[in-house]
């Protein structure tokens, strides 16, 4: 049965019949401390007509549905999975429900600081944790464009993957936040932030333009040094578009820092979540620390060419997009930044993490056999990123620097990566 634990034979079976279009996302985040609302109007085909699925939909209670004009019996939602039936070729599913904040990181986050007792939200989604924030097919190769309006207090910042199309004051202290539509991307970088963030903007100009934000709470705006993230953020675009031949491919470029954090970072599109402390440095810290900062802002980056604009078919190949990122963050910080010896401190961390790891009896092979979502959780290690990254620095030494980027370079974006054997 489907629920929290989605797996490998029922995405693949959801994906040969459905075909997503579009999502249009409605959040009231002005409801209480609980819960929020959510309306998400979905728009898909379905090649076998008659066909019934399911929705990852993990919430309070749904208060009403329809699918093509006509109501939807909610009686059986059991709180993880909404059922479907009687598919057409092209379908149209409304469902308003009742959210629940999260306090565990998963999902719809609602923190408070405890400093002003402001409040603080941002969503997390990987690996299939945004249906907790809204119902939708939670699953990487089920892409579809979204469209958000959010209704917030109107003394918050409202953040998401685009831009801002347009902020609208409702009157008893709410405003509006309409953002432009995403291009077709996965359910899990899909990303709301919103609370009163301080927040500093500045430009990127290379082979387009793209305004670049950095956020963090109130209470640590003291602590923000912006001037050095942005300053390796537009190396990092400047290095990346000469190395992977693409701009970048999203709008807009924002990095924020958010408490109660349980990653380091999450490579939202084009809303970048930070661990606090990795970004924000409230004490004067080593050289080390600047390093591994630089080094989560390129890995972070990386991952908006490969993983959100080319993207695994499914969580089997979790390795390859973290080994990637993190062979390319290291890449980037020796030839386009100021920490030309990297390769040394990824020899001294990252391997030697790999090492560990690998002398554990819960070692795995690189590629692993990910037959759920439980099992990829247990796979965020240092086998999945820094043995495969070492794996992809010795096949570089192999075929030589310049001919492995001409292979990246010459890899079209439309075509799915396969998995190496």
């Amino acid at each position: 049965m489907p629920g929290l634990n989605s797996t490998r034979a029922e995405a693949a079976q959801r994906s040969s019949h459905l075909a997503v279009e579009s999502y249009d996302l409605t959040l009231d985040l002005t409801k209480g401390d609980e819960i929020f609302e959510s309306k998400t109007i979905i728009k898909f085909s379905c090649n076998k007509p008659g066909y019934e699925t399911f929705l990852d939909a993990v919430g309070k209670n749904v208060i009403s549905a329809t699918l093509n004009g006509q109501p939807i019996d909610t009686a059986s939602y059991d709180g993880e999975s909404f059922f479907v039936k009687n598919l057409a070729a092209q379908n149209e599913l409304v469902i308003h429900m009742n959210g629940l904040y999260s306090k565990t990181g998963e999902g719809l986050q609602r923190s408070v600081d405890p400093v002003d007792n402001e409040v603080y939200l941002y969503s997390q989604g990987e690996t299939a944790f945004i249906r907790k924030m809204y119902p939708c097919f939670d699953q990487p190769d089920l892409k579809a464009t979204f469209t958000l309006t959010v209704t917030a207090p109107d003394h918050w910042q409202v953040i998401s993957n685009n831009p801002v199309k347009e902020k609208v004051d409702l009157g008893e202290k709410k405003s509006k936040w309409s953002f432009t539509t995403t291009p077709r991307i996965s359910t899990y970088i899909t990303a709301l932030i919103a609370g009163p963030y301080y927040s500093v903007q500045d430009e990127y100009v290379g082979k387009k333009k793209v305004p670049l934000g950095i956020y963090c709470r109130k209470s640590l705006a003291e602590f923000l040094d912006p001037e050095d993230i942005f300053l390796i953020t537009k190396q990092g675009f400047a290095y990346f578009e000469k190395v992977f031949g693409l701009e970048y491919p999203f709008e807009k470029y924002d990095q924020i820092a958010v408490v109660d954090f349980n990653w380091g970072a999450m490579e939202n599109a084009g809303a970048v979540t930070f661990l606090e402390r990795l970004l924000v440095f409230r004490s004067k810290v080593t050289e080390r620390m600047y390093n591994a900062r630089a080094n989560t802002i390129l890995h972070e980056m990386a991952h908006m060419w490969f993983g959100n604009m080319v993207t695994m078919k499914w969580w089997d190949d979790l390795w390859l997009n973290e080994s990637f990122a993190e062979w390319s963050s290291y890449l980037a910080m020796v030839e386009g930044t100021r920490f030309k010896n990297s390769w040394t401190g990824f020899n001294q961390e990252r391997k030697n993490w790999a090492y560990r790891q690998d002398q554990l009896v819960s070692t795995h092979p690189i590629v692993s056999d990910m037959k759920d979502i439980d099992t990829v959780a247990g796979n965020f290690d240092g086998i999945s990123y820094a043995k495969g990254a070492s794996v992809l620095q010795q096949l570089v030494a192999h075929v030589g620097r310049d001919n492995f980027i001409l292979g990246l370079q010459n890899t079209s974006p439309s075509m799915p990566l396969k998995t190496p054997h």
